[in-house]
């Protein structure tokens, strides 16, 4: 079983390191972090690196793929062609396609949630829309078909859980669940939109209108909305008069 972790220039280290820290101890598993080069990929704040043991390339037929989201750089990463060109190949044999928080996007930038229920961090939602998806704001995990999509960070680590318990079996989820103790019990009850007081969501807001500001963001909208155009016009084409 092999599965392939998506990393990319400014990613959320959570949202790659949470699944991995489970999914390790699932039998018989390779894990790869793959990105364009081997070698350390900074997060999001640039304090920390992650090392992409395998490239792209050389990962061809991984049986499960999870694609991280970033605080700011989700939408670069989106326009980045050689990515999203790799996610529609390897789509077509994996067994389980899986995206955390604003990795959603990503995948549907490269065309794979079109009439697709899926979430996301709640501060991406709107985005997923124009790529065809079905949002689903009060989940915390979509599956649909061999599409899973996580909301926001801490979501991968539930996740990761039942991608144990599919592919491995419930039990193997509860060992790996007990092995790193996971058994939140946290003292406050503001981990979703639905739930946190009124003055912490302004707040938190205003902070990720803050941290998300990137300015490659605006040259990334444009070679989105272009490659999503020439995609459309391609499938438009082969269809027949």
């Amino acid at each position: 079983m092999q599965i392939a972790i998506v990393l990319y220039p400014g990613l959320t280290a959570l949202d790659a390191l949470g699944p991995y820290e489970l999914l390790k101890y699932m039998p018989g598993v390779e894990i790869r972090f793959v990105w364009h080069d081997v070698g350390p990929v900074p997060n999001d704040r640039g304090v920390l690196l992650i090392g992409a043991t395998h490239t792209l390339d050389e990962t061809t037929h991984p049986d499960v793929v999870i694609v991280p989201g970033s605080e700011a750089n989700t939408v670069v990463a989106a326009a980045d062609k050689r990515l999203t060109d790799w996610l529609r190949r390897v789509h077509i044999t994996t067994r389980i396609t899986a995206s955390v928080c604003s990795g959603a996007v990503i995948l549907g930038a490269a065309g794979l949630l079109k009439d697709v229920p899926a979430t996301s961090h709640w501060a991406a939602m709107k985005a997923l829309p124009r790529f065809g998806a079905l949002p689903r704001p009060s989940e915390r995990l979509v599956k649909s078909g061999k599409i899973w999509t996580a909301a926001g960070v801490s979501a991968g680590l539930d996740m990761a859980l039942e991608l144990i318990s599919e592919l491995a079996g419930e039990q193997a989820a509860q060992e790996a669940q007990l092995l790193i103790e996971y058994d939140p019990r946290p003292s406050f009850n503001a981990g979703h939109m639905d739930k946190a007081p009124q003055e912490v969501r302004d707040a938190v807001w205003s902070q990720m209108a803050d941290l998300s500001r990137n300015p490659r963001t605006a040259v990334a909208v444009g070679q989105l909305v272009w490659q999503t155009m020439l995609r459309k016009a391609r499938r438009s084409s082969r269809r027949p008069v």
